[in-house]
Parts: C-alpha cells; sequence; structure tokens
C-alpha cells in the first residue's frame, strides 16, 4: 500500500511542478547572462565538435568552470536553436528530477512518507526556485542540483551497504555535480550532516566515547576523496574569478561590510524563505546597513542556533536543517566578495532543502495525535503548496523578457544600477534611444560602472557625437581595464574618426582579452585594409571565420581583399559564401565588375 503512495507522491509533484513552472514555455531569454551563455556565445552555437568541447572544459569565460553546464548549453542549442522554449523546459525538467530525487532520499532514510512527500513540495514550488529553474543562463543551478541530489540518493543506498562500487558512484555524481556548478563543494559537509541525521551511522555503534570518535573519525577519513576534490575545484573556482576581475578588492568592500551583509543576508534569506515577496534577479550590495538590522538579523540566528543545540539530541533534524542551511550558504554569503550583488534567490537552491526538513518534521511534533494530525495538518499543508504555486506561477510571469524581470525588479528593488542599464539595454534593441538613455543615465548617478558608459558611449557613436562617445569608452576602461568591449568600442570609434593606429591598438588590446572574438578580428581587419595592408587583413578575416564559420562580414571582407590583391577566384568563392549568408554586397559589386558570374 505504501509503495503506491510512493508513486502517487512522485506524480503529484511532477503535475504540480509543470503547473507552477509550465508557463515558462513561452518565456523568452533575457538580457541579463543569456546573451554572454546562450544567445551570442559562438562556442554554445558551434554545437558538439572537438575543438568546442575543449574550449568547455579548459575555459573560466564569465568567472566559471562549469563545463558539463557548457555541454548541456551546447546540445540544447543543438537540439533546439534558438527556440528559448526548449532551454526553459530542460531546466525544469532537471529541477522536477532533483525534486524527485529528494523525496526519494528522504522516504528512504526516514520510512516518514508525508513528512518527505511535504519537504519536497516545499522545496519543488517555493518562488524562490523561480530565478533557477526560469533563467536559462542558470542551467547551471538545475544540472548540479539534480547531481548533488543523486549523490545524496546514491550515499543513503552505500550507507545501507557499504560497497565500493556505490561509493564511487556516490563520489562519480559528486564530480559531476561540481563540474555544473562549483557552489556544491558544501556537499561533503552535508554528507556528514546526513551521518548524523537521518542515517544515524554513528548509532550504529556503542555510545561508549572511544567509539564514537573511532566511529566519526571513519566518516571523515571516507569523505577525504571529497574533500579532495572540493579543495581542487574551490582552487580553480577561486582562481577563474580573480582572473577575470570578477572578485571585489578588501579597498573597494572591506571585511566588516562583508561580515554585516552576510549576518542580513542569512537573516533576509529566512524572511524570504517565509514571505516571499518582492523577489528579485539583482539585489545592489548596501555599504552601510542599518545597526538594528544587522543586530535582529544576528540575533535571530544565535537564537535558533543555540536552541537547535540544546535538542540536538532529541531533536536531530533541526541540527541538520539548520546547518544544513547555514553550511550551504557560506560559498555565496560574500565574505568572498564576487560581483556587486548583496544575495541572490537562486542561493537558497541547496540551502531551503534544511528548512524545509525543519518544518516537515518539527510541526507535526505540535499535534501527537492521529486523528488531530489529519484533521489540521493535511489540509493546512495542502493550503500552505496551493499558495506556493500559486505564487511561483505568478513569479514565472516576471520571467517573460528582459522588460519585464528589470521592470519588476526595478520596483522590487531600490537604487538597481543594474536593472536600468538592463532596462536601458531592452529599449535601445527597440530603437526607444531617448528611454533607453535615461535609463543608462540612471545607472552611471547610482553607480558609475563601465557597463552603462559602454552602452552610452555606443549610443553617442551612433548618433554621430563621436568625441562623447570616446569620453565614456574612456572611463569603461579606466573603471574596468579588462574589459574587452570597452577597447572594441573605443576602437570602432577611432576608426570612424580615421585614427587608424590607435584603433588597431585598441582592437589588439580587445583580442588578447577575448581570443574568441570574432569581431574585433573583422573590425581590425578592415582597419588594416584601409590603411592597405592587404595580407595582414586577410590573416584576420580568416581568423574570424575560423572563430565563427557562419560571420557572413567576414566572407564579405576577405573577398574585397582578395579582389584588391587580384586573386579573383577568392573573392568570388568568398563572396558567394558571404551571399548564401544573406550579405550580398561583396558579390553583387563583384559582378557589376565582371569579377564573377
Amino acid at each position: 500500500m505504501k509503495k503506491n503512495f510512493i508513486y502517487l507522491v512522485i506524480i503529484l509533484l511532477i503535475v504540480s511542478c509543470l503547473v507552477s513552472f509550465g508557463r515558462i514555455a513561452v518565456n523568452d531569454f533575457i538580457n541579463f547572462d543569456d546573451d554572454i551563455f546562450i544567445t551570442e556565445n559562438i562556442h554554445v552555437q558551434s554545437g558538439f565538435n572537438k575543438e568546442d568541447i575543449r574550449w568547455a572544459f579548459t575555459t573560466v569565460h564569465h568567472s566559471y568552470w562549469h563545463p558539463l553546464t557548457w555541454l548541456s548549453h551546447m546540445l540544447d542549442w543543438s537540439l533546439f536553436g534558438d527556440s528559448a522554449a526548449g532551454h526553459h523546459l530542460v531546466s525544469l525538467f532537471l529541477h522536477i528530477g532533483s525534486v524527485i530525487l529528494l523525496f526519494l532520499f528522504l522516504f528512504k532514510t526516514t520510512n516518514h512518507l508525508w513528512p518527505s512527500a511535504f519537504a519536497a513540495a516545499f522545496f519543488a514550488l517555493h518562488p524562490l526556485r523561480v530565478e533557477s529553474v526560469a533563467w536559462a543562463a542558470e542551467r547551471k543551478d538545475v544540472l548540479s542540483m539534480f547531481f548533488a541530489m543523486a549523490t545524496l540518493y546514491t550515499y543513503a543506498f552505500y550507507a545501507e551497504n557499504r560497497k565500493i562500487s556505490k561509493y564511487l558512484l556516490c563520489l562519480f555524481l559528486f564530480a559531476l555535480a561540481l563540474m555544473s556548478k562549483p557552489m556544491m563543494v558544501t556537499l561533503p559537509f552535508v554528507l556528514l550532516l546526513l551521518d548524523y541525521w537521518p542515517l544515524k551511522r554513528l548509532d550504529s555503534f556503542s555510545t561508549a566515547k572511544d567509539n564514537m570518535l573511532k566511529k566519526a573519525g571513519m566518516l571523515l577519513s571516507e569523505k577525504i576523496p571529497f574533500f579532495i576534490l572540493t579543495i581542487a575545484v574551490s582552487a580553480v573556482a577561486f582562481w577563474a574569478q580573480n582572473k577575470v576581475g570578477a572578485m571585489v578588492k578588501m579597498e573597494n568592500i572591506s571585511f566588516m561590510e562583508r561580515l554585516s551583509n552576510a549576518v542580513v543576508s542569512y537573516g533576509n534569506y529566512l524572511e524570504k524563505i517565509f514571505w516571499p515577496v518582492n523577489l528579485a534577479v539583482f539585489y545592489p550590495f548596501e555599504h552601510s546597513l542599518p545597526g538594528r538590522e544587522i543586530f535582529i538579523s544576528a540575533l535571530i540566528l544565535i537564537i535558533i542556533t543555540a536552541a537547535v543545540l540544546c535538542f540536538i539530541r532529541k531533536l536531530p533534524f533541526l541540527f541538520t536543517g539548520w546547518f544544513l542551511y547555514l553550511g550551504t550558504l557560506i560559498p555565496v554569503i560574500g565574505l568572498v566578495q564576487v560581483g556587486d550583488q548583496a544575495m541572490a534567490d537562486r542561493y537558497t537552491y541547496l540551502p531551503s532543502i534544511g528548512i524545509a526538513v525543519m518544518l516537515s518534521w518539527s510541526i507535526p511534533l505540535f499535534f501527537p495525535r492521529e486523528e488531530i494530525r489529519k484533521k489540521i495538518l493535511f489540509p493546512a499543508a495542502t493550503i500552505i503548496i496551493i499558495l506556493l504555486m500559486m505564487l511561483t506561477w505568478r513569479q514565472c510571469g516576471v520571467w517573460e523578457n528582459s522588460m519585464t524581470i528589470s521592470r519588476h525588479t526595478l520596483n522590487a528593488t531600490k537604487n538597481n544600477y543594474k536593472m536600468h542599464h538592463n532596462m536601458g539595454t531592452s529599449f535601445f534593441k527597440e530603437g526607444r534611444i531617448k528611454e533607453a538613455f535615461y535609463h543608462f543615465n540612471k545607472a552611471i548617478r547610482i553607480n558609475p560602472n563601465n557597463l552603462s558608459y559602454n552602452s552610452r558611449g555606443d549610443i553617442f557613436a551612433r548618433m554621430g557625437r563621436y568625441r562623447q562617445a570616446l569620453d565614456d569608452f574612456n572611463k569603461a576602461i579606466t573603471l574596468n581595464p579588462r574589459d574587452a568591449y570597452g577597447y572594441y568600442n573605443r576602437g570602432l570609434t577611432y576608426e570612424k574618426l580615421g585614427l587608424y593606429s590607435p584603433a588597431i591598438a585598441d582592437f589588439t588590446r580587445a583580442i588578447l582579452l577575448r581570443s574568441d572574438d570574432s569581431h574585433s578580428f573583422n573590425n581590425r581587419g578592415i582597419v588594416y585594409a584601409k590603411l592597405g595592408q592587404l595580407p595582414q587583413a586577410v590573416k584576420d578575416f580568416t581568423k574570424a571565420i575560423a572563430i565563427n564559420p557562419d560571420y557572413a562580414p567576414a566572407y564579405g571582407n576577405r573577398a574585397i581583399a582578395y579582389f584588391s590583391q587580384g586573386e579573383n577566384q577568392k573573392g568570388c568563392r568568398d563572396a558567394q559564401k558571404a551571399c548564401a549568408l544573406r550579405s550580398c554586397s561583396a558579390l553583387q559589386s563583384a559582378q557589376g565588375k565582371g569579377l564573377c558570374r
């Protein structure tokens, strides 16, 4: 009979997830990281080939090493192309897989069906999950969580019967989780917590102190290979983020500011778990937090921690749940600050399981009589789940497109320069220059940043106001000397002004910073051609084509360079290729001159 209930719970979890998140199938990509990870990423769009698979395993593009995530994006693009629906649905299916594995793990290790079901549902349907599931660029979240939950479920079987094959499978799945997102470095600590409860592996020996210490030592030594992987991936992540300049220096954000933000963030995450309103894709970092807010958050953390430790033997699930919440947030709580966000909804993906466990196993204790539980707890749990589903369904609509997510976040937060920038980008793409200009100016007034200076400079350049454009690009480069986009934009402006030497220098600098930037190679080739250095121009156009075999302008430009050198056969071949890619100006010009048939 219980087996039938297991199947029923799994079906209900699947259906409720599809209902709650299903509307993301009609959502578009957004202009916040989706371009970097998917829609403008040549490697992702090239599909599975030897070169791009090698790139996936060696790149730290956008400050991350997550080769499996890159491979999953490549697979999606090969299957669905630029149709966002397929990308979103794959993320949803991965989330559903994680939810089912979590439920199966909890039920296997506790033999408590309904608490396991409620914990899985609370985790699955909470609106805080929307950011991880509905944001295409956050594939790393749902992919790493799927492998993490598979690791836990496999570990439950290993703890039951310590076969080396199960241990190695568990270690392998953990490695896959790390290769999807480095945040999973805390998983070995989670396994130690699970050893205490619900696996109760310490209880398998006598309670004598020496035996307990021996058992604890064995459990620790058992995790050594896991910790080795954790240390290795942590080192790579630290190096990658430092290399691309994503790590914020102490002189920009002091340790006390980081500590204060960490304490308040722990409190804010709890608040959003129990009162999920005003969720935002980006929460700006506040350098000066109110002392009252810091004190209240710290007091709450201390009280809960003290209570959990007091009841550690009587209510061990509180200990596991609470320290799972605290511990798994450590990599992203901001003590090592990466980026300029104060917190992020997606960071609660794994930590929220701890709170779900605490709620699911503690609330029934207030209702010791079975008949009262059936009359009160079941209806109350049903109402809570339905409310969560409604909130999640509504939040998924916020992610419909770049404009809706930016507008919502601006309404939910204050002084959000990043969302003003994204809103400006959306208006700019729609040709609404006045509105775009307003939001870029607003972003710069709130927080001078290289992205908004670059975008505003782009507007100035397109208006022919090249000197003002140069001023903005200079400011962007000053703010971030490793900003390839700034050098590229400034190079374009120098070219427009006829300043070819500095243009070449800037394109070269952009290429040094981003060796896979086909646009910089193409435009440097154009400048070389204008200077009459045709062999060098052909070399750059060829490099641009090697990076992006479907880059029509590079074929057209190389064709013109070949014609200028008298290599008409090569020129005609490239002109025809460019025309096949819907850029026929070079071919039409050559045909007009009788160079090509």
